[in-house]
């Protein structure tokens, strides 16, 4: 199931800073720091994050033509901030929610699997720490 544009225009501009304050003590919610492609401005955007054995996979709820994804996978740099740590992401490949779904750590599976965002899901590893 892919969300409405008009729900992502929405939870962008007033869902989506109200999220980023509460993302910090939730366990499969994540704030994504990543840079324009175009702009070069800095973002962060509140997402549904999950662990992986050597990253994070994260839901595209959305579609691919989501502003997240596209300047993830433009290079630019991209921060995970969760629970109080800050960790550089890279690689970022583009699979499908079935492909990345064993890759999830076994104690958050089932809740990656339940939510109903079926399109896609984006693969990161860990690069290291920020500061």
């Amino acid at each position: 199931m892919r969300v409405p544009r008009q729900i992502a225009e929405f939870n962008k501009r007033v869902t989506n800073p109200a999220a980023r304050t509460i993302t910090p003590w939730l366990p499969n919610l994540g704030t994504l720091e990543h840079v324009g492609r175009k702009s070069g401005k800095r973002y962060r955007t509140p997402l549904l994050v999950f662990k992986t054995e050597d990253g994070y996979a994260v839901l595209v709820g959305y579609g691919p033509q989501t502003d997240w994804l596209k300047n993830v996978l433009a290079g630019g740099p991209t921060v995970l901030r969760k629970r109080g740590r800050a960790v550089e992401l890279g690689n970022p490949q583009v699979v499908s929610k079935a492909e990345a779904a064993p890759l999830v750590i076994p104690r958050s599976r089932l809740l990656f699997r339940a939510f109903p965002y079926n399109e896609a899901a984006v693969l990161m590893t860990n690069a290291g720490s920020v500061n």
